[in-house]
């Protein structure tokens, strides 16, 4: 008999890592990669490398797996509403559909007294001019879908040289954006819910995130906070997961002001890249949490067994483009674990990998992380 088979839109490290923890828990994975060949997808047990938009994939793909899920948020909304006809979608493709445009998600999160920065959604020059006036201070003009690691973004001081409304938009080169507040920013931080199909929804400890170039850098857990900033965190992202109605892993992202208010971010409705460390730091991976949720087994315990680093592993290391460093010195820090992604070639900003460091004090973890940063030219 043969095993059952989860389907899996996209073919990044998050499907590969999933994947991996579906082969030991008994399950295989179709991967259906949408195009790319990469490498990542390989652990999967059946690949499909056909366009989205590949009849015969979708033939394929709905009728060997028997529930699917996003292994990344931009997969276009018609094919998972497509798939959703024919066997079930986890998480839900409402939410799905949310959390990929940023109207949509930043109204929906107004719409449910979640905090978030002031906003204003513009489609023309003159919705921006007025935006501008509205909203005092710099802002960020974003684009509304297929944002992520900065991209689509463009940062609008409030000084002397500030351009027209006019000049801006036509810089930015698109016909619908968001025009965000940028805040005074003390921290960032993320938190990873569960949500099961019988509704019950679990968090794990917060990350203190930092990132470089608009790119997540390290990850922190448990994060430098009070026990009580630490649990209303917590409790707003419990809220985000309820309001979408959700099914499975995901992580929601937020500023801390230097005033002490605590806005979110984003949301991200699969296994989130600051949620890494729980492969080798907590009790159930955010992986294993994903499959649990999906195959309506009950979810796993959340606890930090140990205080942990993550550290992103960027192309910009590599020594050519199919060359990877020594790895040596990680090998040599107790505690340490090297995560590759196997993806065939290395670009400058590209995630190939990552490192985490469990160690008894957050701080022996954070001085390890720092020594390999050093070693490996990581600014």
């Amino acid at each position: 008999m043969d095993e059952p088979c989860i389907g899996v839109l996209g073919g990044g490290q998050l499907g590969r890592m999933l994947a991996l923890e579906a082969r030991r828990m008994g399950y295989r994975v179709m991967m259906w990669t949408g195009g790319d060949n990469s490498g990542a997808a390989r652990f999967a047990d059946h690949i499909l490398l056909d366009r989205f938009d590949s009849e015969s994939a979708f033939e394929v793909f709905t009728s060997t797996a028997c529930v699917a899920t996003v292994e990344f948020e931009n997969i276009p909304r018609e094919l998972i509403d497509r798939v959703s006809t024919k066997i079930p979608v986890m998480p839900p493709t409402e939410a799905v559909g949310i959390c990929q445009d940023r109207e949509k998600e930043k109204t929906f999160l107004r719409s449910n007294n979640i905090p978030t920065t002031a906003f204003e959604i513009v489609k023309t020059a003159a919705e921006l001019k007025i935006a501008l006036e509205n909203i005092p201070g710099d802002v960020i003009l974003k684009t509304v879908k297929a944002g992520y690691d900065g991209k689509g973004q463009l940062l609008v001081k409030d000084d002397a040289e500030r351009q027209p409304a006019e000049n801006i938009w036509a810089e930015f080169g698109s016909d619908h954006a968001i025009v965000e507040k940028r805040i005074n920013l003390a921290a960032e931080l993320s938190v990873i819910c569960v949500s099961g199909q019988d509704g019950e929804v679990i968090t794990y400890d917060p990350a203190e995130n930092e990132h470089t170039n608009h790119i997540l850098d390290i990850s922190i857990v448990p994060a430098r906070l009070s026990p009580e900033l630490q649990k209303e965190v917590q409790d707003i992202a419990a809220n985000v997961t309820r309001a979408l109605k959700y099914v499975g892993v995901m992580g929601v992202e937020f500023f801390i002001d230097k005033d002490g208010t605590l806005l979110v971010n984003e949301i991200a409705p699969r296994p989130h890249n600051s949620g890494h460390h729980t492969i080798d730091a907590c009790a159930t991976s955010q992986f294993e949490q994903q499959l649990r949720a999906i195959c309506g087994l009950p979810l796993g315990s959340t606890k930090l067994i140990q205080p942990v680093v993550m550290l992103n592993l960027l192309g910009d290391i590599w020594e050519a483009p199919s060359t990877p460093p020594d790895w040596t010195p990680i090998h040599k820090i107790p505690g340490a674990k090297l995560h590759l992604y196997g993806k065939q070639e290395a670009r400058a900003s590209r995630k190939m990998g990552h490192v985490t460091f469990t160690a008894n004090t957050v701080e022996d973890a954070l001085a390890h992380a720092n020594y390999i940063k050093r070693i490996y030219g990581i600014q």
